[in-house]
């Protein structure tokens, strides 16, 4: 019985993808866990990214809303803005309503990653604002707690992510790249959740 964690993300300059290709590596080392990226609709224009510096999008497919039940657990990355998360994820999550009023999602376990530009750029608030999304489907929060042990405790090292997700800090002019470790614990994220993911399929 093959457990499938979608990992869903935007990502405005890369930063996000980056933690969803390691997070997809982790959920994928585990047995029986079958793991795929996708990325959600952009709704700015090819001229406001432009002035934005974004890079073009990779080849990584758009989803649908509808292909969300198709998974069996997800992992959801976006930047924050303000704090809060980004309006482009936002907009796909305001596209699930059918799957609301069906209730199609629930029961099923999520969890999120994020950027942002500095160490008070909001991360913990994004989780927290986000966790409304799940509410309302019936979801599962699953949090990366402090199972990464030592390396949660890191000082020495700007590092992102928190109990609530993996993350990464980008700069205010978004030059700064995920480093090892928070690519390390990225991996662990993806990891650590297919393994409830899997447990729980196993359980129904």
């Amino acid at each position: 019985m093959v457990t499938k964690v979608y990992v869903v993300y935007y990502s405005t300059h890369g930063h996000v993808e980056k933690l969803a290709k390691e997070i997809e590596k982790g959920a994928a080392s585990v047995e029986g866990v079958e793991a795929k990226l996708w990325q959600v609709p952009e709704t700015l224009s090819e001229e406001v990214l432009r002035k934005i510096g974004s890079p073009p999008k990779s080849d990584v497919p758009i989803i649908k809303p509808r292909e969300l039940v198709e998974a069996d657990g997800f992992l959801f990355g976006f930047p924050t803005t303000y704090g809060a998360m980004a309006a482009q994820f936002k907009t796909f999550f305001d596209a699930t309503v059918s799957l609301w009023r069906t209730q199609a999602l629930t029961g099923k376990p999520a969890g999120f990653f994020f950027s942002s530009s500095s160490q008070g750029g909001g991360q913990e608030t994004t989780a927290l604002t986000s966790i409304t999304q799940l509410v309302h489907h019936g979801m599962i929060f699953v949090p990366v707690g402090y199972t990464f042990g030592d390396a949660m405790f890191e000082m020495e090292n700007l590092k992102g992510g928190s109990p609530y997700g993996a993350g990464t800090y980008a700069g205010d002019d978004n030059s700064r790249q995920p480093s090892e470790l928070e690519l390390a614990q990225a991996f662990h994220q993806g990891k650590y959740f297919a393994g409830i993911a899997k447990k729980l399929k196993g359980s129904l």
